[in-house]
């Protein structure tokens, strides 16, 4: 039994869970806020990161630069969406908004192969050291800042929802849109606040992943990747998602060493999140954390 190799994987399963995890919280936070699944959520991804190579490349912005411009550029592009987009639904059933992210989805795939090509291209060099030591286990000096980041986005998801007077409007729109309008909160605003938060928070792990693995459509996957992650944690719970998304990475990791050690199947890293997902929705169909709704007839 190789415990370096466990060691090893185990920490890559926690730094990238801590991703994952922040993606899901951006599926969670447009869930509480309208219900509505966001399928295109893997398309935030891709965007963002072609963007941030954009920057990069072509206008060659530090990266530090282009990495905040790409943030401002996926604040507007989460709020024009929704008011042009979504917002003419408001109000239509839920499955058409839901067709309406699937559509949005291939649309922004196929928009980024017309502008950008079809293969992956690699960032440019970011870091002067690629790779750090940690408790002697290596790690990829990217997947660090990534971890510090996720840190910092939980714990400003934590003050915004909790403090802040935008944040508690928030909720009070997930918990009763009627009742949050009659208060005076507007129900439009929070839904573009909370697409325009979604699409930000989710172009910080396309620009890490594309700075790992090069952008290419395939980042598109992630978004798909961790539902898992938010249907273990509950969909409508922040916290929930944050955990689903630590478990979910551990195991990937985890099902590789197995796979690797033992089983040899091939491929159990990228299948073991979906067999997790369908035992869950067998088991607890509404996650650790998951409101539970009862319906009386």
């Amino acid at each position: 039994m190789d415990w370096s190799l466990l060691l090893q994987l185990t920490l890559n399963g926690l730094i990238v869970g801590a991703l994952y995890g922040v993606v899901a919280m951006s599926f969670v936070l447009i869930y509480k806020a309208s219900q509505v699944v966001n399928f295109a959520q893997g398309e935030f991804l891709l965007v963002g990161a072609w963007v941030c190579w954009w920057m990069l490349t072509d206008w060659q912005l530090p990266f530090w630069a282009g990495f905040l411009f790409t943030l401002a550029f996926m604040t507007v592009f989460g709020i024009v969406l929704q008011v042009v987009v979504l917002r003419p639904l408001i109000g239509e059933p839920v499955i058409s908004v839901i067709m309406a992210t699937i559509g949005l989805g291939i649309f922004f795939q196929a928009l980024m192969k017309w502008i950008f090509g079809v293969f992956a291209k690699p960032f440019p060099p970011i870091f002067a050291v690629d790779q750090v030591s940690v408790l002697g286990l290596q790690v990829q000096t990217v997947y660090l800042m990534s971890l510090g980041i996720s840190v910092l986005i939980m714990a400003g998801f934590a003050w915004f929802f909790t403090a802040s007077k935008h944040g508690l409007a928030m909720r009070a729109t997930a918990f009763d849109q009627q009742v949050a309008q009659s208060l005076g909160v507007s129900v439009p605003k929070v839904f573009a606040m909370s697409w325009a938060i979604s699409a930000m928070v989710s172009s910080v792990a396309g620009v890490v992943v594309g700075v790992v693995n090069g952008v290419s459509s395939a980042l598109s996957f992630y978004g798909i990747k961790v539902f898992p992650a938010v249907i273990l944690g509950g969909l409508d719970s922040v916290v929930g998602a944050v955990l689903g998304g630590l478990i979910v990475g551990l195991l990937e990791n985890w099902a590789q060493y197995l796979d690797a050690q033992w089983l040899n199947w091939g491929n159990m890293y990228s299948v073991a999140p979906f067999y997790a997902l369908i035992l869950i929705l067998l088991v607890k169909p509404y996650g650790l954390f998951g409101t539970k709704n009862i319906e009386r007839v």
